[in-house]
């Protein structure tokens, strides 16, 4: 097998997460601004979109260089041997992005990139005319920073957020990948009661139900990789059994997810039920003030609502106040909290053990960590 230049890209702040989880694959890496980088081979590519869980997708680099006019763009594309990675009758569209670079004009780089590639196939594969374009997608990106040009190849197709279980959600979803993020930041086993008081369509606690019974997230779908020629079918196979040989579905859970909308507690079970946990994770309407925590050591993990207007604010304000209340006479559980909420810890009335900054699609919050004391 070939050894290839791969990146698993991650949303800002979670690059530690997403390197761990590669490390924990078994891989070196170095990581910078929402980028961890690594080396591997073809099952590399298909271990990695399997498992995992807070990374964006993951790319294969390949090439880069410097580039500050067209016709070095032109001539260091073509120089790449692309004939490695794409058969004669691959479909390329060619995405692109340019920041603080001489070449800023981005159509005018897809435009030259593909051009590039087009010549270096022909002349690899000694064709005169078009290249037809028939056969399997590769998704090539050109992004130029402050000169410095990356190409790369995305192997995952839909964003590795798209578990294959959400058949329905809110007005303000959760990414699924962040969701993973938050549960892992907690450092939560399945031995411990887990409750989400603020579950909205349940992607919270059922990315705990998937940790907690050893389930790799892309379990449920298909990559875009899985079609091209020179990744054989073996590699994703032994990928896929050992996926099966691994999960823990004999593991008990206790897993409690409520919401004070009786809409998505429903939209929340259709999608537990798509994921296979219909059974494992119990969904209860409830308002926050009728919150009631049992047993010992037990973790809390939610994404309350931030409130963007005024009326909003002090609602949710209200209910950090609340929640604060609620959790003081349960001392040995552990809380973590999504925000926006400047005031988050006046109005929970407990300073945090711990904060996190972290960006919820273009909201910028803080992750507030208030550790138990365990009993």
């Amino acid at each position: 097998m070939s050894e290839y230049k791969l990146v698993a890209t991650s949303a800002m702040g979670l690059e530690s997460i997403v390197a761990d989880e590669v490390k924990a694959l078994g891989f070196n890496t170095t990581s910078d601004n929402g980028k961890i980088y690594f080396q591997g081979d073809e099952t590399a590519i298909a271990k990695t979109n399997m498992w995992l869980r807070v990374a964006d997708r993951v790319r294969i680099i390949a090439g880069e260089f410097h580039a500050t006019t067209f016709d070095d763009l032109f001539e260091q594309t073509k120089a790449i041997p692309w004939e490695r990675f794409l058969p004669v009758d691959a479909a390329f569209p060619v995405a692109g992005k340019s920041v603080k670079s001489t070449l800023y004009s981005v159509p005018d780089c897809q435009a030259i990139v593909k051009k590039a590639i087009v010549e270096r196939l022909k002349m690899a594969y000694k064709r005169i005319g078009f290249l037809d374009e028939s056969g399997p997608l590769f998704k090539l990106e050109v992004s130029i920073l402050k000169d410095k040009v990356t190409l790369t190849i995305d192997s995952s197709g839909t964003g590795l957020h798209k578990r294959g279980y959400r058949v329905g959600q809110g007005d303000a979803p959760l990414k699924e990948t962040l969701a993973a993020a938050l549960v892992k930041l907690t450092r939560w086993n399945p031995d411990r009661p887990f409750v989400d008081p603020f579950c909205g369509s349940g992607t919270i606690a059922i990315e705990a139900a998937m940790m907690g019974q050893n389930i790799a997230p892309g379990y449920n779908r298909e990559f875009l990789s899985e079609q091209w020629p020179w990744i054989k079918k073996s590699a994703w196979d032994q990928v896929r059994e050992e996926v099966e040989d691994v999960a823990n579905y004999d593991q008990p859970l206790n897993i409690i997810g409520s919401d004070v909308d009786p809409r998505m507690i429903k939209v929340a079970q259709e999608n537990a039920m798509e994921a296979g946990f219909m059974d494992l994770i119990q969904f209860q309407q409830r308002d926050v003030r009728d919150l009631t925590v049992e047993g010992l050591n037990g973790v809390m993990v939610g994404n309350p609502p931030y409130g963007e207007r005024l009326g909003e604010i002090e609602e949710a304000e209200d209910i950090t106040r609340m929640l604060g209340r609620i959790m003081k006479e349960h001392p040995s559980w552990s809380v973590y909290m999504l925000s926006s909420l400047e005031n988050f810890e006046t109005m929970y009335g407990k300073k945090a053990t711990k904060k996190r900054k972290l960006f919820n699609g273009f909201i910028r919050t803080d992750f507030y960590q208030y550790w138990g004391q365990k009993q």
